[in-house]
């Protein structure tokens, strides 16, 4: 119907997922255990070539618990991309850590190496730097894991939004030393809400685990020695995660797809894409243009154009060091603010995967009228 809402990206089931929520029902595994959290693990792990997985209530808690994984404590420093969602930095606030916010790169508009090793030659060494991929789009990862290297920060990758994003033969989730994916309900694929911790090591994995299930040890009664969470997966979610899991190549392909249309059919209008860097990957969660300086057309309208005709389409992320709750925390950048004049110029272009072809192609035709 011509009326009926357009989303931005909403939750889009396979068939498969109520197989699993039914075994979950039969067997009483209800709770934060069972068969399907265990089977959604290595599900992840199988298609990232993660060596370890562990499932989390959200992509927050899982980026919250890689920072305590990397020691981080009161006042030490974190470095994150600025240009992300504010899930991204909100744990760093949560360990009482500061937090040193990073300009992005005009290529795949991601954290910029160069002002990351002007950053480290400000205020010395991180403790940890938080790298993401924004809107699928891979970072320029393999040399952000060597300058993570060479001044011994641990690198923490946020993926929540690269599932199926690659660097060559390498999924995004697996060059930081802990990583996050999330599946919130308008990611790639969703688990209604949840996430998931990738780690390197067993050790890393096991406290991940213990802290995630309330730090409990293994004593014939509650005892606690440290600090825990309740931040572990539902088995009725993961059975969601696992059926999403047999379609997660078919959703990859429609949004590339849905990315390459609008690519197309703008061609000749003054906009410009993030493009993948030679060898990588992306999944192309959200479709994202920017357009060129000067023009007369803005984000603005476009989204006020496109919700008057039942559209939904987003600003880019707003730069965490442009927040009020930021607003005393460092920020490094080179010549220029790369990433406020990327949310300056930047829209999120509807990327459901349940969009059909016409209304693709309307929502195209309203945007080309403006230009």
């Amino acid at each position: 119907m011509k009326n009926e809402k357009i989303l931005l990206a909403s939750p889009h089931m396979g068939g498969g997922e109520m197989k699993y929520i039914q075994s979950a029902f039969d067997t009483n595994w209800i709770a934060p255990l069972g068969e399907n959290v265990e089977g959604f693990e290595r599900d992840i792990r199988s298609f990232t070539d993660a060596a370890y997985s562990v499932a989390t209530a959200s992509g927050t808690a899982a980026l919250h618990l890689a920072l305590i994984l990397s020691g981080i404590k009161r006042d030490d420093l974190v470095f994150c991309q600025s240009l992300t969602f504010s899930a991204s930095a909100n744990p760093i606030a949560y360990c009482g850590a500061k937090a040193v916010f990073i300009d992005s790169e005009r290529d795949t508009w991601n954290m910029d190496p160069e002002a990351l090793k002007k950053a480290i030659s400000i205020y010395g060494a991180p403790k940890a730097v938080v790298l993401v991929h924004l809107y699928g789009t891979p970072a320029k990862a393999e040399e952000i894991e060597r300058i993570c290297n060479d001044c011994g920060a641990v690198l923490i990758e946020d993926a929540a939004e690269a599932l199926g994003s690659k660097i060559g033969e390498r999924a995004c989730g697996t060059f930081g030393a802990l990583s996050a994916l999330s599946f919130n309900g308008n990611k790639i694929i969703t688990t209604s809400g949840g996430g998931m911790l990738l780690c390197k090591t067993e050790e890393d994995a096991r406290l991940a685990l213990k802290l995630a299930t309330q730090a409990r040890e293994n004593a014939p009664w509650y005892q606690h020695e440290m600090i825990g969470y309740n931040y572990r997966m539902s088995n009725i979610c993961a059975g969601i995660g696992r059926g999403q899991m047999e379609v997660l190549p078919e959703r990859v392909a429609k949004k590339r797809e849905i990315f390459e249309t609008y690519r197309g059919a703008f061609r000749d209008l003054p906009v410009s894409w993030a493009e993948e860097q030679p060898g990588s990957f992306a999944n192309r969660w959200l479709s994202s243009m920017l357009i060129d300086p000067g023009c007369d057309v803005t984000p603005a309208r476009i989204i006020e154009t496109l919700a008057q005709n039942n559209i939904d389409s987003r600003h880019m992320w707003k730069p965490m060091h442009l927040q009020p709750v930021f607003a005393d925390c460092p920020y490094v950048c080179m010549d220029e603010d790369v990433s406020a004049d990327l949310f300056a110029r930047g829209v999120c272009l509807p990327s459901d995967t349940k969009m059909t072809a016409d209304q693709q192609h309307r929502i195209i035709e309203i945007i080309k009228d403006l230009f």
